[in-house]
């Protein structure tokens, strides 16, 4: 009687923890990344360094990873994560910080971008081209005057750049909601329908024919909020449709910020770092959004908070590097982190 009691007892209490599973899988979004990252964001021991800079960019061509621009006239340099080792490749031709880089045809494209000192920086008025296998930078076609702006997102989809919101006036004023098109086969830019809401210091991300604008601000120095007018809302440009829409106040970033690094991991958008007036240091928040499932998941935490700089998926992994440590520009960080992702 005893062993059958306590066979029962094991069978109920199997039962139970069988639907307190089920409950839990049930309020999951289906393959959530959150529920399959198994260790956080570890610093990365390499062979050389970079070369510190903030209001850079960061992305992945050909198997290596690319670190461009920022405050000064800085080389392009170059990681290459099956030797875990750093080289110094060519600087631009002038000093370009605040933009997002996009890779077209085996080449990184700079549109968007600033030079010149806070608060009163300029927008650049051309296309530059970094060449990795030449390893030379060029001057790409003139962006209409009217158009210019920096701190801008930038996607690529169907042979077409698409330019999304930014500043006109450095951190002054004169953000803008702009949204236009350029067309590497024609050589032409097209002014598109206006986003939903104006804003810079962030980067866009391209998921399955539709381009998403998440997190930045409304730079505005001369109202003393240069940090303040952060953007909670998410808009989502439907390419098919030609149409733009935000989604509802559910779907909003859940950690409110600007300069933070995005990268695209299958569906999911992945939103790392950022600076805000809600504390000093940079965020080391990392946040993924589902688009597919339209929800938010926390993903662990940078080891060291920053902004200011891309973030990277290759290879089962996200890298970011570089960037500011406080809110600001600096201290400059020096480290490169790795997540693994399932």
């Amino acid at each position: 009687m005893e062993k059958q009691a306590k066979a029962i007892l094991g069978q109920i209490g199997a039962v139970s923890l069988l639907i307190v599973a089920m409950l839990i899988s049930a309020s999951v979004p289906s393959g959530a990344l959150a529920q399959k990252v198994s260790a956080g964001w570890q610093r990365v021991d390499t062979t050389g360094k970079f070369h510190s800079r903030e209001e850079a960019s960061f992305v992945s061509c050909g198997g290596r990873l690319y670190l461009l621009g920022g405050r000064g006239i800085q080389p392009v340099d170059i990681y290459d994560p099956k030797t875990g080792s750093w080289s110094a490749g060519a600087a631009p031709p002038i000093e370009i910080h605040h933009f997002q880089a996009v890779v077209w045809q085996n080449r990184i494209y700079v549109v968007g971008a600033m030079t010149g000192r806070y608060p009163t920086e300029t927008p650049i008025g051309n296309i530059l081209i970094y060449d990795p296998s030449k390893d030379t930078w060029s001057a790409g076609d003139a962006i209409p005057p009217a158009r210019r702006r920096g701190s801008a997102g930038v996607v690529i989809h169907d042979g077409k750049l698409y330019l999304t919101a930014g500043i006109k006036n450095g951190h002054t004023d004169g953000w803008v909601n702009w949204f236009d098109s350029y067309d590497f086969a024609t050589m032409r830019w097209t002014q598109l329908p206006d986003a939903p809401h104006a804003r810079d210091h962030f980067e866009a991300a391209g998921v399955d024919g539709k381009l998403y604008a998440i997190g930045g601000r409304r730079s505005s120095f001369v109202t003393n909020q240069t940090f303040d007018l952060t953007i909670p809302e998410v808009d989502v440009f439907d390419f098919a449709k030609n149409k733009w829409s935000t989604l509802p106040s559910t779907d909003n970033l859940p950690t409110q910020r600007a300069g933070a690094g995005v990268a695209v991991v299958g569906r999911n958008i992945i939103v790392v770092g950022g600076e805000s007036v809600k504390h000093l240091q940079g965020h080391s928040e990392v946040e993924a959004f589902d688009t597919t499932s339209q929800k938010w998941q926390e993903l662990p935490h940078l080891s060291e908070g920053r902004h200011g700089t891309g973030t990277v998926y290759i290879d089962g992994s996200l890298y970011t590097c570089a960037g500011a440590g406080n809110r600001g520009g600096s201290p400059l960080v020096t480290s490169l982190e790795r997540l693994r992702l399932p």
